[in-house]
């Protein structure tokens, strides 16, 4: 049995063009979809795929009709001639059930294989540059730096507590806290009694000498109780 699969890309596109070709083929059974061609979700062509069985034929109007790219065209194509299914290409006249299309599609899956090396070399080598520029790969922060500075500003005011400042940057508290210490901001007064509770000791205190200095050093903020 021969099968067709056509595909255009939008609803205001006519795929009438593949379907009058396809039958013009001999297809007996054709498939639509309308929907680009980035998309893994294509119901009709999983439809399509599931209907072959050994000795059939599925064909196409043009190979980007198909497949996404090099590498998805040549695993599609592998796969079918796995199950005994055929496969053509109109407008490149390719026809995987003679000698010379499967000569094509050897060669085609050894062009796939050196794109996808080409893309894994240019990928390590641009991390390596940015490396040696100082940067490092990964997802890039929530909070950018101006965000931090801007919610290090924020917290100076003792009135204005951490949870109000997340809330108003629409990030968690754990979030916040975390971006403050990445740009050394995470300086923090924990109980805002402290003065006060410090007042009424002894202020030769040795052991207080560290709180107290530490207390009176720029601080970002401070924690709810």
């Amino acid at each position: 049995m021969i099968i067709g699969y056509a595909r255009v890309s939008t609803q205001d596109q006519n795929p009438q063009l593949q379907r009058d070709a396809l039958e013009e083929a001999g297809c007996e059974q054709v498939f639509e979809e309308r929907v680009t061609g980035t998309k893994r979700e294509r119901p009709e062509l999983q439809a399509c795929l599931r209907t072959l069985r050994d000795g059939d034929t599925l064909v196409v109007w043009k190979l980007d009709r198909l497949a996404r790219s090099l590498r998805d065209l040549v695993e599609l194509i592998h796969e079918l001639n796995e199950r005994g299914v055929g496969f053509r290409s109109l407008t490149e006249a390719i026809d995987t059930t003679s000698a010379g299309g499967k000569l094509v599609f050897h060669i085609f899956g050894a062009l796939a294989e050196f794109e996808h090396s080409l893309i894994r070399e240019r990928t390590l080598a641009g991390l390596a540059a940015a490396r040696a520029r100082g940067r490092k790969g990964g997802r890039r922060p929530v909070m950018s730096a101006a965000d931090v500075r801007k919610a290090a500003a924020m917290l100076a005011d003792p009135e204005i507590t951490k949870t109000e400042v997340a809330k108003h940057f629409g990030v968690s508290r754990v979030t916040l806290n975390a971006s403050l210490e990445r740009e050394g901001l995470a300086k923090a007064v924990n109980h805002p009694q402290l003065e006060q509770l410090l007042a009424q000791c002894d202020p030769h205190a040795p052991e207080l000498e560290g709180l107290r200095a530490w207390l009176e050093a720029p601080a970002v903020g401070r924690e709810e109780l």
